[in-house]
């Protein structure tokens, strides 16, 4: 891990492809630019969060739909005799 105090404008290289230019912030809040190219994917930290969850809530639905559908299977065979 690296931590750093740059001043504004200031930027990082990361490889030959990737800029990373601080344009300012505050102490809540970091302004930055990323110049990278099409095929480097840039994403926050709070969306791929938030694609996990949505992923595991659908999971979770679908496990819950499945239980329900075997039940109603069960209870009907149990009806049908």
């Amino acid at each position: 891990m690296l931590m750093l105090t740059v001043p504004r404008e200031e930027y990082l290289m990361i490889g030959k492809d990737i800029k990373i230019t601080f344009l300012g912030g505050n102490k809540n809040q970091l302004k930055l630019m990323i110049d990278a190219p099409k095929e480097v994917n840039i994403a926050r930290g709070r969306a791929i969060q938030k694609r996990a969850v949505k992923r595991r809530n659908a999971a979770l639905n679908k496990e819950r739909e499945e239980a329900q559908e075997q039940a109603k299977a069960a209870s009907c065979a149990q009806n049908e005799k």
